[in-house]
């Protein structure tokens, strides 16, 4: 059994409030009981996304930045595991959307970097960052074995069923997702449960733990898309049921995972047993003409 915390939050002004307000939401988590806690993506600001401007490239920070070294003090002294999503500098014009994870005895165990990139109206990441490299890894922490996968990651299948082939108990999924306020009442439900659905699917397929954790709030102004964040952060088990669900507002979303549902499930649904792995060469093919 573990408890898991996901802090959905709203987008501050500058980052070193928003790191500052974070901090004091992990704390609040541990007393809550939590064991895992993980924030949205790009936690510590508003999702700057929504527009093109060079300004925002001074929030960016090295990987071994005020972000990890306030993580790792934090997750020493409260003795647990931390995942934070940042705005890396790797280095001069390469950054990335980054998750850094940190054990609970405050030791770094490593980043993964975003590998899929949208370009959406509205979520102008192409602009900010680059593509990951580091082929989807899995962190061995003190609590559980973990796969971290950030936002638009979430609509391929192809890293979830890496990060189960790899031995993750449970996927987190770093997001920030909402309607562009003009789509709202057109598509706004659809959007939702298409989300909502295929977080399910990867939980069901693989036979983990899905843990997704959205921001909340209205971004945006005259030089942004105006984006209405939906929260909505859930955990699902195994079986795709969904085991708690948080609301549109700011909160910490705590639920506890029983890890033996991993092997129960497998053991009635083999997907992992009936793979035909001797006829999946092809998925490495762009496309078929």
């Amino acid at each position: 059994m573990v408890r898991v915390a996901l802090i959905q939050s709203i987008g501050a002004v500058d980052p070193t409030q928003g790191l500052a307000h974070h901090l004091e939401l992990i704390s609040q988590a541990k007393e809550l009981g939590a064991e895992i806690i993980c924030t949205q993506e790009l936690f510590k600001t508003r999702y700057f996304c929504n527009r093109i401007d060079p300004e925002f490239f001074s929030w960016a920070e090295d990987i071994n930045g005020p972000t990890l070294q306030c993580f790792m003090e934090i997750a020493k002294k409260l003795q647990v595991v931390l995942i934070g999503s940042i705005f890396e500098k790797r280095a001069p014009g390469l950054y990335h959307n980054t998750a850094i994870v940190v054990d609970a005895d405050g030791s770094y165990l490593g980043c993964y970097r975003k590998a899929h990139i949208p370009d959406d109206p509205g979520y102008f990441e192409k602009y900010y960052f680059a593509a990951g490299d580091n082929d989807f890894p899995v962190f061995q922490t003190r609590y559980a074995r973990i796969g971290v996968l950030i936002c638009w990651d979430q609509w391929f299948p192809e890293a979830a069923r890496i990060a189960a082939l790899k031995g993750a108990q449970i996927i987190f999924y770093p997001t920030a997702i909402g309607w562009l306020v003009e789509e709202k009442m057109a598509f706004g439900q659809d959007q939702l449960t298409a989300w909502l659905t295929i977080q399910r699917a990867h939980a069901i397929a693989n036979g983990v733990f899905v843990a997704s954790i959205n921001r909340t709030g209205v971004e945006g102004d005259e030089k942004s898309r105006c984006i209405e964040f939906w929260g909505r952060s859930f955990l699902v088990d195994p079986f795709g049921r969904i085991i708690k669900q948080a609301g549109e507002k700011e909160e910490i979303l705590v639920g506890e995972l029983d890890f033996s549902l991993i092997e129960k499930t497998r053991i009635n649904w083999p997907f992992l047993r009936d793979r035909r792995i001797d006829l999946y060469e092809q998925i490495t093919r762009r496309y078929f003409p």
